[in-house]
């Protein structure tokens, strides 16, 4: 079985998607679950969890719809902001919803480095743990010493780190994500998503050599069970396609073990956000 652990979906249109810029024009159409259905039958996928990739709450709704449509979509992450009020009761309303796995804010357009450890956020994230849900943290490197403060003060909630924390693969940008995220590794409530490497990279200059150091220090800091494949689709597609991305990973797991690699392609995505695959 093979999980995708992290992509999204969008009817698009600019003002609700406004990160969609010209830089990415590529993206600045429809995304919808018939179109992925497909690149999942061609490349051995068995189903997925949809990310969040809008500020709103009426993203949450969104992709519940498709969920409920398209059975391949086993998780939703939604979007949530912590420093909202009535939090809590927020929470409690999106318990109903079992396909609600978890939620996540995009911090990495936040200019503020320790924005994570802000008093009304750090409140917010005491309540979400008191819940039973996931946190997906969408960070820059230079967030991650936030990160790793506040993954060590809230022990019993799961945070994965989206992306690799994006890493500047392009520029070399190499020792100080690494000595963060082995950091990060040390604390067992922390994973992290093999994903949106390709768009970290040389877009239209990519080779495999570019990400194995990413990937050996991934593995020897995480080990095989709190890594989980995500293709970032159709956010990948700027750089390469489908089955180029889950290429990369499946070159680089070849001398492992079927357990270690039935792990990462599936079944710690299954533990982590509960799937019922």
């Amino acid at each position: 079985m093979t999980i995708d652990a992290h992509q999204h979906f969008w009817r698009y249109n600019s003002s609700a998607y406004a990160w969609i810029n010209e830089e990415l024009n590529l993206l600045q159409r429809d995304f919808m679950p018939p179109g992925l259905e497909i690149l999942f039958r061609q490349n051995g996928i068995d189903g997925c969890v949809a990310v969040e990739a809008r500020g709103s709450e009426l993203e949450n709704s969104f992709l519940l719809e498709l969920a409920r449509e398209f059975h391949f979509i086993k998780g939703v992450v939604g979007w949530l902001d912590l420093r909202a009020g009535q939090l809590s009761t927020r929470l409690d309303y999106y318990r109903q919803f079992p396909a609600i796995k978890g939620f996540r804010y995009n911090v990495q357009m936040e200019e503020d480095v320790n924005f994570l450890l802000r008093p009304k956020w750090l409140t917010g994230m005491q309540v979400l743990a008191s819940f039973d849900f996931t946190f997906d943290l969408l960070v820059f490197p230079h967030q991650l010493g936030a990160a790793l403060e506040l993954a060590k003060r809230f022990p019993n909630q799961q945070f994965v780190i989206d992306h690799l924390a994006k890493p500047y693969i392009k520029d070399g940008f190499f020792d100080g994500w690494a000595v963060l995220m082995k950091a990060m590794a040390v604390l067992p409530n922390v994973w992290c998503k093999v994903s949106g490497m390709v768009t970290e990279a040389n877009w239209s200059g990519w080779k495999y050599e570019d990400f194995v150091p990413y990937l050996s220090h991934l593995f020897e800091c995480f080990g095989p069970g709190r890594l989980m494949f995500g293709s970032d689709w159709p956010v990948c597609l700027l750089a390469a396609e489908y089955g180029q991305v889950k290429g990369i990973l499946e070159r680089f797991m070849e001398p492992l073990s079927e357990e270690a690699k039935q792990k990462v392609w599936a079944d710690n995505a299954i533990e982590f956000y509960q799937l019922n695959a």
